[in-house]
């Protein structure tokens, strides 16, 4: 199993470098860069240029936002200058936020982002070949492109890999057709939800262009609480449980609370946090809750722990640094242990 990490949203662009080279020397395969406060590609960039040996990936850049052309020049001039480490990760974002944060035009996402792909993908062959690839769909055509605007051609660099992050069973079927992999949210990663939702829609998608899946990666993106100790373990859980409570208190996760038999739980956390209701935190979010949507272990037993409950289902996995440095033997010992396993 592949091990990622993941910078934190609000890091300064100051810290990435210094981050990065703590996730390669901890044995990490990987690094996730999001997109939050701060442009992603800019964040790849520079992680990329501190480190020598991890694939860094956006996780996720919002697709809806940018053209597709300035995503494949971008996507194309980092793996160039990396070596190939760079791996694109897409997705897209909800209504409210893409029409009144991004101010940009809001689109059904499953069909759009299928096109958006496919102009992607016909952009890395562009370069590659130094002739144009044209594609033409109902939202987006990429029918021009001038020699003095192609950087190829150019056999030498690798065509980034796409992964798409997807909840929905429309999206998943999108991935299966035209992706190179899938980073699953932190609230729908459960085996169940992977088992019985996530994996038969790329599957379906996959079938209806007859695409092999060969090679093909799910990286769950799971969360853990963890510690050296049993009570820095439990520590960890009270400082993680106002987390949950904001996290699951958006509609779109209810599902996730449904498939551990919560029903009705998110509508009390989204009470509680438009409320900022904290005191009642520990009657909502009890440890029940949390060990069974949260895998819960000390470093010495996490990897089997998230072994048991990813093994079938996913070929990667998110987990993140300590925050504290001086525990990142413990967790490359988590790391390696996972990628042996």
């Amino acid at each position: 199993m592949k091990v990622y990490t993941g910078t934190d949203p609000a890091m300064n662009l100051s810290d990435v470098a210094v981050f990065a080279r703590r996730a390669e020397a901890t044995g990490y395969d990987g690094l996730h860069v999001s997109e939050t406060v701060h442009d992603p590609f800019l964040l790849a960039l520079l992680a990329l240029q501190a480190t020598e040996r991890i694939v860094v990936r956006t996780s996720i850049a919002l697709a809806f936002v940018r053209s597709p052309l300035l995503t494949a020049y971008t996507a194309w001039d980092l793996s160039k200058m990396s070596g190939g480490r760079f791996h694109l990760g897409l997705g897209s974002q909800i209504k409210q936020n893409i029409e009144e944060r991004y101010a940009m035009p809001w689109t059904a996402p499953a069909a759009a982002m299928r096109e958006y792909v496919g102009v992607v993908r016909a952009s890395f062959e562009t370069f590659r070949t130094g002739e144009l690839v044209a594609y033409e769909g109902d939202r987006y055509r990429f029918t021009r492109m001038q020699p003095y605007f192609n950087p190829g051609p150019d056999d030498d660099t690798a065509v980034p890999p796409i992964y798409l992050g997807g909840v929905g069973q429309r999206m998943c079927r999108v991935v299966g057709e035209c992706a190179d992999g899938l980073v699953t949210h932190p609230t729908n990663s459960d085996p169940q939800y992977l088992a019985e939702e996530c994996l038969p829609a790329v599957a379906e998608g996959a079938a209806a262009v007859g695409r092999s899946l060969d090679g093909f990666d799910v990286v769950a993106g799971l969360q853990v609480i963890t510690g050296s100790t049993d009570a820095d373990v439990a520590d960890e859980r009270e400082r993680r449980r106002k987390l949950f409570a904001f996290l699951y208190s958006t509609p779109a996760y209810r599902g996730a609370l449904e498939r551990h038999g919560f029903p009705g739980l998110q509508a009390q956390l989204a009470d509680l946090v438009r409320r900022a209701d904290w005191d009642r935190l520990r009657d909502i979010v009890t440890d029940d809750v949390l060990s069974a949507i949260v895998p819960t272990a000390r470093y010495d037993t996490l990897a089997a722990a998230i072994r048991g409950r990813l093994d079938g289902v996913a070929q990667g996995v998110t987990l993140a640094l300590p925050e504290n440095p001086d525990q990142d033997r413990r967790m490359a010992d988590v790391v390696a242990e996972l990628q042996t396993g």
